[in-house]
């Protein structure tokens, strides 16, 4: 006699399968953005473009970011969330080709900014399906799952760019091909998918975070220290006395400690109450940063400190988009979501000029100053909304 399965192990596995498809989707697209980012910036040196292009045309990419923030609900809300991923997929893909055929360097900065709508947008739909999809009860280690395979494939982009160098056709090829790779889950792998008519009602973002400041600013302090760290860490430590290699080694230990601890991180946000592990992420970020100048005479002390450390700052976005996902449904939760790309971004924008400040300003501590200045005041607005709701 043949067994029929229960609907609820269908409905369950198909919500695994779709899970996986939109992790393997952006952990795909993951590898491509890290080749590609660099790549950009190695053409642009090469071309004898100042620093000071270099660093407009990234910012391009983030101001593109934060506007289509705004404008990706309403299409998720038209299309739905799978025919959104590969537009923004095939979009991307096109751009990157369109690199290298174009002479003019002016003319990168509108591709700049197509570029990094489509890689917002692809960022935007698939924490919303992951968010949508995850049971509540298993919410946090699952994006855990995602912050930690998100983490592999942004550190994979860099190594094939290694490999393959920066000249000529053949990275962007590389480059475009990965990305559209990451078709091949959305389109074949996926299982539960959201239903665009439970999200067609228009939330507007900047209300997300009047609501829910806790959950959506965790992304705006992460982006701010994350990005500070791959700006000035290295240079930090070198200024402190290490050598140049193990300088760099300094920012792989924060690396692979965001790599080992979301998981970790997830499971437990999904055994407590998220906000208070935001608050201990927040206050342990604080000092840690505090505590790592004086750490630099014991560099074992500072690489394992490291270690840890950037699991912790890692937490934070893990752990706030598992907070957000419990928080809203539906059209909010599309909104949310691009909410939190958007103040990731903007975090983004802010985290390195500040910190570059403090690097010169009081050299070399200032940095790490910054840095627990950062993430006290999440900590204290975190500690500031918990004796409120209490």
């Amino acid at each position: 006699m043949t067994s029929v399965p229960a609907p609820g192990r269908e409905v369950s596995n198909a919500r695994w399968r779709g899970i996986a498809a939109a992790i393997a989707c952006i952990s795909i697209v993951g590898v491509g953005m890290s080749l590609t980012i660099p790549l950009l910036s190695f053409e642009l040196e090469r071309r004898n473009v100042s620093g000071v292009i270099i660093g407009l045309q990234t910012a391009t990419s983030a101001l593109a970011s934060i506007m289509f923030s705004f404008v990706v609900p309403r299409l998720m809300a038209q299309i739905g969330p799978r025919r959104l991923l590969v537009a923004a997929i095939l979009v991307g893909a096109a751009t990157i080709l369109a690199f290298p055929i174009t002479i003019n360097v002016w003319a990168w900065f509108p591709l700049r900014f197509i570029l990094g709508a489509a890689l917002a947008t692809l960022f935007i739909v698939s924490e919303y399906w992951i968010t949508a999809v995850a049971e509540e009860s298993r919410r946090g280690f699952v994006m855990g799952v995602y912050a930690t395979f998100l983490s592999v494939g942004f550190a994979a982009g860099p190594g094939v760019l290694a490999v393959f160098g920066s000249v000529g056709w053949l990275p962007y090829l590389i480059g475009a091909t990965i990305l559209i790779a990451g078709l091949g889950p959305v389109i074949f792998g996926g299982g539960a998918v959201p239903d665009r008519g439970h999200h067609r009602e228009a939330v507007p973002v900047l209300s997300i975070v009047a609501i829910a400041p806790t959950a959506v600013l965790a992304a705006f302090f992460f982006g701010a220290i994350e990005s500070a760290n791959f700006s000035f860490l290295a240079l930090w430590g070198q200024r402190a006395g290490f050598t140049e290699q193990d300088a760099a080694l300094l920012l792989t230990a924060t690396f692979l400690g965001n790599v080992a601890l979301q998981i970790p991180l997830g499971y437990l946000a999904d055994r407590m109450d998220k906000r208070i592990i935001l608050l201990g992420c927040g206050l342990m970020t604080m000092v840690g940063a505090l505590a790592a100048p004086s750490a630099t005479a014991y560099p074992f002390v500072l690489f394992a400190g490291l270690f840890f450390w950037g699991g912790i700052v890692g937490g934070l976005y893990t752990v706030g988009l598992a907070h957000l996902a419990a928080r809203f449904h539906g059209p909010q939760l599309a909104a949310a979501n691009a909410a939190f790309v958007m103040n990731y971004s903007f975090g983004m924008l802010l985290g390195p000029p500040v910190a570059g400040l403090g690097l010169e300003h009081w050299n070399p501590h200032g940095f790490m100053l910054v840095l627990a200045a950062f993430s006290g005041a999440y900590g204290l607005l975190v500690a500031h909304r918990i004796i409120k709701r209490a």
